[in-house]
């Protein structure tokens, strides 16, 4: 074993997804070793503990892997469970964790964001119940990074990570699994894989686009081989390096070949897809695209028709800027519903103590108590297994919950590597102006009510603050302004747009149509071109 002396790293603190940089950030002298040894510090050392090891094959995600090994055999980990060629989807990550009842794991993956020696890398510490690091935890971690002085690492060769079975690294047994098998067969016990292997038999033609990404294998192995869907069903289902020169995210932007193919001649019945390491999905049907907001609130709905929610909802929890059309079910249904700032580990406390037990977000992350981690297969399949118990389409389906509950016009905006101190100004002058907005009008919306969310969780009491502000108006419309931290230059700004619309003969209208007065009035009271410069948005979801 090896100390090798060091210097603490850049003090980025790590976010709910983890640390994520430039992949030749990491490629760096000591920059993933110092982060991966501030992880094992920052969780109170991993000797004699028992991790999962994996991620979404993106570059650089093999020799990661076995630098993160040699340093856990020294360390005095006992044991590392390692998908496969390094491939684990991160929801998988997150059963395999549960199931196996390990310690923890560390996820290579840098999500959505696109693969590459010159794109994104990143790297997260899940905890023992499969979800993201707490805050507590993030915290001691990121104050590991800024004081680390040595690491520790063994000398050895490389682990076969190709070859399954149990070996060792010093004296650590490294144990290399089929990555696929156990989250599949957890998907056949939540589901009805007979009703939804009859959807194919009677026909049924679907289209799922795995974006060169990780849920590659596991869409072939669910959909092709065990749902018996036509061979061909999955598009794009070799994982690679790059994600095929693509951005591997999962909306109308990105996955416009699927777009393409689901409103165009002889589309299929069913479109969907997923995104870098498995844990995001996109929903289309014969001609209609699913927000991924309606997506929460249909499956909320309609999750008793799947075995594993035949007997209820716990409760229904949505991330704050997601839409509110799932706040009505949950009301309807006479269920809690939750409003938490956005990031999954607020999920995994409610889902934890048993209070919600389906989960979103409207970054097209949907999920149950079935892991800690968003998932974008689950959601697909319990898609599938709603249209074949209600024999009804997707566009029928969406039709019936708007006539039920009313729509949600719903449309997210952003504005992609803003300049850092202009995005910050931006919501600084928001932040100023709270108290003035009321009874303030932007073409003609009268503002109700504004604020900055604060989220005090209902199960370990803490609270967090700064998480959006939010632009409610008379009528029913809504605009919230938040930065995001998932991008690795400058800041992403997103502005969310929602307006409520109860009028039968006014729920079938493009969103952005829809919505034009709430944007107008969006540019308006943030001053979004005179401040970044941007006349429009970089990406429409």
């Amino acid at each position: 074993m090896s100390t090798i002396q060091t210097n603490p790293i850049d003090g980025q603190k790590p976010g709910t997804s983890g640390l994520r940089k430039k992949t030749r950030v990491f490629m760096s002298p000591h920059f993933l070793e110092n982060y991966v040894q501030s992880i094992f510090d920052g969780i109170d050392g991993v000797d004699g503990s028992t991790l999962v090891v994996g991620g979404d094959g993106r570059y650089f995600n093999d020799r990661a892997i076995q630098v993160i090994l040699r340093m856990a055999a020294a360390n005095g980990a006992a044991r590392c469970i390692v998908g496969q060629n390094g491939i684990l989807s991160t929801p998988a990550a997150s059963h395999l964790i549960r199931k196996r009842g390990t310690d923890g794991g560390l996820i290579l993956s840098a999500s959505h964001n696109p693969g590459g020696a010159d794109e994104d890398f990143g790297l997260k510490y899940n905890g023992p119940n499969g979800g993201p690091a707490s805050d507590g935890v993030t915290d001691k971690i990121f104050a590991k990074t800024t004081e680390i002085t040595a690491y520790k690492i063994i000398e050895a060769k490389d682990v076969a990570l190709s070859r399954l079975g149990a070996t060792t690294l010093g004296d650590m047994v490294v144990e290399i699994i089929d990555p696929v098998s156990d989250y599949a067969d957890l998907m056949e016990e939540l589901f009805d894989f007979n009703a939804i292997g009859g959807l194919f038999v009677g026909g049924f033609r679907m289209r799922f686009d795995a974006m060169h990404a990780v849920t590659g294998p596991y869409a072939k192995e669910i959909f092709e081989n065990r749902l018996e869907a036509p061979m061909g069903t999955v598009a794009h289902g070799v994982p690679s390096e790059d994600f095929g020169g693509g951005h591997p995210d999962p909306n109308p932007i990105w996955a416009k070949e699927l777009m393409d193919v689901m409103y165009g001649e002889d589309a299929p019945d069913f479109g969907a897809a997923s995104d870098g390491d498995g844990d995001r999905n996109m929903i289309v049907g014969l001609g209609a695209y699913v927000s991924p907001s309606d997506s929460l609130a249909v499956l909320a709905d309609l999750a008793h028709l799947a075995p594993a929610y035949a007997d209820g909802l716990a409760g229904i929890a949505r991330s704050m800027p997601t839409s509110g059309a799932a706040d009505r079910v949950a009301e309807a249904k006479g269920i809690e519903i939750f409003e938490t700032p956005t990031g999954w580990k607020f999920f995994g406390n409610l889902l934890d103590a048993g209070r919600a037990t389906i989960c979103g977000e409207e970054s097209a992350g949907t999920g149950s108590n079935h892991v800690r981690e968003k998932d974008g297969l689950w959601a697909v399949l319990l898609w599938l297994n709603i249209l074949a118990k209600t024999g009804k389409s997707v566009s029928e389906l969406l039709a019936d919950h708007w006539a039920k509950y009313g729509r949600n016009y719903y449309s997210r905006h952003d504005y992609e590597a803003v300049d850092s101190d202009a995005a910050n100004g931006l919501m600084q002058a928001l932040r100023d102006q709270l108290d003035d907005l009321e009874g303030a009008s932007f073409g003609g919306l009268a503002v109700s009510h504004a604020d900055e969310f604060a989220y005090d969780d209902p199960v370990d009491g803490s609270h967090s603050e700064s998480q959006g502000i939010r632009i409610f108006f008379e009528g029913g419309g809504r605009v919230v302004f938040r930065l995001s931290g998932t991008g690795t230059q400058g800041a992403t700004l997103r502005v969310y747009l929602e307006m409520l619309e109860t009028d039968p003969a006014q729920l079938h209208h493009d969103p952005q149509d829809a919505l034009a007065p709430i944007i107008a009035a969006a540019q308006a009271v943030a001053g979004i071109e005179e401040r970044t410069g941007r006349s429009a948005p970089d990406v429409i979801t």
